[in-house]
């Protein structure tokens, strides 16, 4: 007998992932909770990291890029005097020391970590390296030697100071920056080692933490067998934070069939872009899907 598939569900759940769980294994829970076809997650948290994952279900996962691509905020405790292989407090022990910079030498570390940087990766991470997955080769006893990556910092800032042992930042980055590397690098600019003991992402894109929902809360009930539907976001929620186009019922149909428009027929109603000029397509009320305007013209990129 052919195997069921799942449900056709189409949407976002924003999980705040609990720490010891990886994101893969928030995705296989989810979906055997809603007996989902198609489930992937917009942007992966480390085992100890708790806070937002986004889950993409159906038709979501043609946004998740775009997910990806938005603004994350994170807070983290970064342990003073320990250094650990995974740069945070999952790794084995491989430096120490007595040096406990003051907050004032803290904050100063800060702008250099700021902006446009080059980062050295973590060597547990999931960059491949000839390959082969650099945690994979640090868990073989074959750390690679990973070279630095651009990678943009918005803010950086110090929040609190418990101890002398322990500062709290709060960080908001563009995607692919590494906390473990940021808390790595502000100890050894104040002369001393550390690593991240807490993780914590608040913010991923358009998502914050009112739109999460503790993945417990998810046990199906005696009156349904499965998640309710009606706990996921509509797909277009993701793209929330692109600047909206407004079409034409006429201008929505050609686009929809894959028609670029002139930009000179939509003089005054073209909004301000990033530097992707990247858009979002609607047609009245609802999003008709993702545009991009460049050659003088608006063209489909992806349409939902």
């Amino acid at each position: 007998m052919r195997r069921r598939r799942g449900r056709p569900l189409n949407g976002w759940l924003i999980v705040d992932k609990p720490s010891g769980m990886t994101s893969t294994q928030v995705v296989g829970r989810a979906k055997r909770l809603f007996d989902a076809q198609k489930v992937g997650h917009g942007g992966t948290l480390d085992p100890l990291a708790t806070g937002l994952l986004p889950l993409a279900f159906g038709t979501a996962t043609k946004t998740v890029p775009y997910v990806m691509d938005g603004t994350k905020v994170y807070q983290f405790t970064l342990r003073l005097g320990e250094a650990r292989d995974s740069d945070d407090a999952d790794g084995a022990v491989t430096a120490t020391s007595d040096v406990r910079p003051s907050d004032e030498q803290l904050r100063a570390a800060l702008p250099a970590l700021t902006g446009d940087i080059m980062q050295v990766p973590p060597v547990y991470s999931a960059l491949k390296v000839a390959g082969e997955r650099a945690y994979d080769m640090a868990r073989d006893g074959r750390p690679p030697e990973l070279p630095p990556r651009p990678a943009r910092v918005d803010r950086f800032e110090l929040i609190a100071r418990p101890d002398a042992d322990t500062a709290v930042f709060e960080v908001e980055s563009g995607k692919g920056v590494y906390m473990r590397a940021l808390a790595r690098d502000v100890a050894l600019a104040c002369g001393t080692v550390g690593h991240i003991a807490v993780l914590r992402r608040l913010r991923v894109g358009p998502f914050t933490e009112a739109d999460a929902i503790v993945l417990d809360k998810l046990t199906p009930n005696d009156d349904n067998a499965h998640a309710s539907a009606e706990l996921l976001l509509p797909v277009e929620t993701a793209l929330a934070d692109i600047p909206a186009l407004a079409l034409t019922e006429e201008e929505a149909v050609l686009l929809r069939h894959g028609r670029a428009l002139s930009l000179l027929d939509l003089m005054g109603r073209i909004p301000q872009t990033d530097a992707s000029g990247t858009v979002r397509v609607m047609d009245a009320e609802r999003v008709l899907g993702l545009g991009r305007l460049e050659d003088g013209q608006l063209k489909p990129v992806r349409i939902l």
